[in-house]
């Protein structure tokens, strides 16, 4: 009985590789692999549009400006004030490309305990400081007299706390209600765009 084309062809490539060594047998598979990869990678570039596609370069340059938000325990969950001032901030970055961040104080919700994370943000040398919660308010009311170029942003209701730091000419109070959102953007970017206008 004759044997196909086929199973000769079969044997005889069973013949060749046990007469190879092990390298060679690696070597040889490499590039049947490789082979296997150009030709698949030139089929589907072919099937292509045709059209290049590039990178986006729609990529933020930041100032080297940092705007910092101080906030309870509970961050910027939606729905709450901390959220609102964080919304704020952001529509002030998008304008003024200033970078912003927040810290929220972990732990007693107290002013001492608030005031190590304040310090914190002064040591990353933020240009401007938000402050948005009692304990974190007080906190930077009792310290912005000591870091007159930074300026301190305070949201509050209009406590004492509040009230005492307008007094020091790098604070702005910001109240708690309906606008807040816009009246942080607005202060955040004065501070940004004017940080000498402070007295």
């Amino acid at each position: 009985m004759r044997e196909s084309r086929l199973t000769a062809g079969a044997k005889s490539v069973v013949l060749w590789l046990r007469v190879l060594s092990g390298r060679q047998i690696v070597l040889v598979t490499g590039a049947v692999v490789v082979t296997a990869a150009v030709v698949v990678s030139g089929y589907v570039l072919s099937r292509g549009d045709g059209k290049r596609q590039l990178p986006d370069t729609q990529a933020r340059n930041y100032q080297d400006v940092d705007a910092c938000l101080l906030t309870g325990q509970t961050g910027i969950t939606a729905g709450t004030t901390d959220a609102e001032v964080w919304q704020g901030m952001q529509d002030a970055s998008l304008k003024t490309h200033a970078r912003v961040s927040y810290v929220a104080v972990a732990g007693e919700q107290s002013t001492a305990n608030a005031r190590p994370y304040l310090n914190g943000l002064l040591q990353r040398s933020c240009d401007v400081v938000l402050a948005a919660g009692k304990p974190e308010v007080t906190a930077a009311a009792q310290t912005a007299p000591q870091y007159q170029k930074v300026g301190f942003v305070l949201v509050g209701d209009g406590g004492t706390s509040s009230k005492s730091a307008t007094k020091a000419t790098n604070v702005t109070v910001a109240h708690a209600g309906g606008g807040l959102r816009a009246e942080v953007a607005g202060a955040v970017e004065r501070e940004v765009r004017e940080p000498n206008a402070r007295g």
